[in-house]
């Protein structure tokens, strides 16, 4: 495990953050182990209602540790970077993601893999590969075209060009900008929201909006057979009837 990752939970919500701050906050591979063996243990923990994602000091994440990167031996599907973008890909609970400062390369890609994301108004954010002779990465080829259209996505990874909050939130990379002092308020308040939402209900909307594209009949039967088995969960019925008697 890193000691470039700090790991609490707080309310059954589990607070990942990076703190390389020397660095940046650059991810190693022993960072990207650490992040993984989180994320799955809180996959498999029904009790976590959300992860949140943040990084310590004046940024999120400068990208990769090239000098790190490079010493990887096989970059393979194996290589801990890899791992943990297939971990984020396959991921139900709910990830929220804090940036501040520096969202380079990884830093920004991993915010199309997350469900809502808060940005500072300091935040700078960059896709910068074509200027490394490198391609894009965690499936942004496929991902960022969806999430802001193809002119765009080719205008961020193409040019590789630095761009701030206001240019994210526009292109829909993320749900608000707030003043840096009110981003830890934020993601508190967004935190205890979901905590109070039903667990496997959250897990389980998650799963049916990141279903790939089907047709409309086919979705509502998949929805149906979800809806009819949450629906007989504990869960449900306790929230229902808690409904039920504030209404009366």
């Amino acid at each position: 495990m890193s000691n470039f990752v700090k790991e609490e939970v707080r309310n059954n919500v589990l607070w990942l953050t990076l703190c390389r701050t020397d660095k940046k906050n650059a991810l190693t591979q022993d960072m990207y182990t650490a992040l993984s063996a989180a994320l799955q243990a809180a996959e498999r923990d029904g009790k976590i209602a959300a992860v949140v994602l943040t990084g310590e000091g004046d940024s999120f994440t400068a990208g990769n540790d090239l000098h790190d990167f490079l010493a990887i031996e096989e970059l393979d599907d194996s290589a801990p970077p890899f791992e943990f973008l297939y971990t984020l890909s396959r991921l139900s609970v709910p990830l929220v993601a804090g940036v501040n400062g520096l969202a380079i390369g990884i830093g920004t890609t991993i915010l199309l893999h997350c469900d809502l994301v808060y940005a500072a108004d300091d935040a700078v954010f960059a896709l910068p590969f074509i200027n490394l002779g490198l391609v894009p990465e965690a499936a942004s080829s496929l991902l960022l075209p969806q999430a802001c259209g193809h002119l765009r996505a080719s205008e961020l990874l193409l040019l590789g060009d630095n761009f701030n909050a206001q240019t994210a939130l526009e292109y829909r990379l993320v749900n608000k900008v707030v003043a840096r002092a009110e981003l830890q308020d934020t993601l508190e308040q967004v935190a205890d929201a979901l905590a109070a939402k039903p667990h496997g209900g959250l897990r389980a909307a998650k799963k049916l909006i990141k279903q790939p594209a089907e047709p409309v009949a086919d979705r509502i039967e998949r929805e149906a057979k979800i809806f009819a088995k949450a629906l007989s969960s504990e869960a449900a019925r306790n929230a229902i009837a808690e409904r039920l008697n504030r209404k009366k």
